[in-house]
């Protein structure tokens, strides 16, 4: 018996890749020691013993079990636009926030409340593969603008700016990037804000990476000093890699009131509101674990600096792009296509990255290495695993 047909926009995404490579994983035989998992973005350390307990406490708690406001929570709208508001040195308010269940879903929302069927969005290549399967989804064409790996992965503004036409609706970009690691100076956001904001689009702005800059960077960029900001830029945040809290799903966007509105439309019929236990536990440790996050913002750069040591010692591998969580690795197989690259690393080398193809076309020479999920004397051990 035929089943009844599915959502064509939805039957014709790919599955996601993440299962299938832990499948390749699992093939795995433990010869050369213990798996080296550096494919999914997580952290590799636990969240701070004072969250856990916090977390603990608002879990139990009876008023966070009912509904909440569809924005968020009060507490983690104040804490969240104070911490931005003195990171950026800018006007955010509490208002110009909304709570979101992950930043995917943020991503979705957003990309739902400013487009729809017949429009289009601009995304780069590589891109972050959820933000092109959630744009298929909704029935967004998504047009891509090449980064050139000779220039670091970072896009050219007046390539941006050849894209946008009529039913462009805005631009999504992603610092420090996933899957590249690249990040985008200021100065190169600040003209990617000028070309939207004189065109009439939308600039998103996912920076789920954001506090694993290095130590000292400052603040990403200047866009949220602009006395206009709202009526063009959208920011996009997780809470997840900072807290170490990804199981939690807890996401933020940050928007102008009318953008804030049309996302609430979005959430009440997705999910009402996001989590609310963690939402509670995120408000207290914004201000208290100030240090804690710091000290991991070092442990990451810490990592980075192993990777690029290991792979120095790697004939025929070389790192094209590295920033916070990840690296853009360039095999040296001319012969293999990336998935055929990151399975036998996977199966064979108990090395599990995803493969360059996941992330956009004209990929395949590349695997995404997230190395943010082990510890330096694993990292280490990749020059001895990878094949020459």
């Amino acid at each position: 018996m035929t089943h009844p047909p599915f959502n064509p926009l939805v039957a014709g995404v790919a599955p996601p890749p993440i299962p299938e490579i832990m499948r390749w994983a699992r093939d795995y035989d433990g010869a050369l020691g213990p798996p080296i998992d550096m494919s999914q973005a997580v952290p590799g350390y636990p969240p701070h013993p004072d969250l856990l307990g916090w977390l603990g406490e608002m879990a139990a708690s009876p008023a966070c079990a009912g509904y909440g406001d569809i924005e968020g929570e009060p507490a983690l709208r104040a804490a969240y636009a104070e911490w931005s508001a003195a990171l950026y040195g800018a006007d955010i308010a509490p208002d110009d926030i909304h709570v979101t269940a992950g930043c995917n879903q943020a991503f979705f929302a957003a990309a739902m409340a400013l487009a729809g069927p017949g429009d289009t969005m601009l995304l780069t290549n590589p891109n972050y593969f959820n933000q092109a399967t959630t744009l298929a989804m909704l029935g967004i064409s998504a047009r891509t603008v090449t980064c050139d790996p000779a220039h670091g992965f970072l896009p050219d503004p007046a390539q941006i700016a050849d894209a946008i036409h009529d039913s462009v609706r805005a631009l999504a970009i992603v610092t420090p990037n996933n899957p590249t690691g690249a990040v985008y100076p200021p100065d190169l956001l600040s003209e990617l804000f000028a070309i939207c904001r004189k065109r009439g689009v939308w600039l998103i702005i996912d920076e789920t990476y954001r506090d694993f800059l290095p130590p000292g960077a400052g603040a990403p960029h200047r866009l949220f000093e602009q006395p206009d900001w709202r009526d063009t830029l959208i920011g996009l945040y997780s809470f997840s890699k900072s807290f170490c809290i990804p199981g939690h799903r807890l996401g933020a966007v940050t928007a102008g009131a009318p953008v804030i509105a049309e996302i609430a439309k979005v959430m009440d019929n997705l999910q009402i509101c996001a989590p609310r236990a963690p939402q509670a536990a995120v408000a207290r440790a914004i201000p208290a674990l100030q240090g804690w996050r710091e000290a991991n913002r070092q442990v990451i750069a810490d990592r980075a600096t192993a990777l690029q040591g290991a792979l120095a010692h790697a004939a025929g591998w070389s790192i094209d792009a590295i920033g916070a969580y990840f690296a853009f690795v360039r095999h040296p197989f001319d012969e293999l296509r990336s998935t055929e690259t990151a399975r036998y690393l996977a199966q064979k080398a108990g090395i599990v990255t995803v493969p360059g193809a996941c992330f956009g076309d004209g990929l395949d020479a590349y695997l995404r290495v997230a190395f943010a999920n082990v510890d330096e004397a694993a990292i280490a051990k990749l020059a001895d695993r990878l094949p020459r």
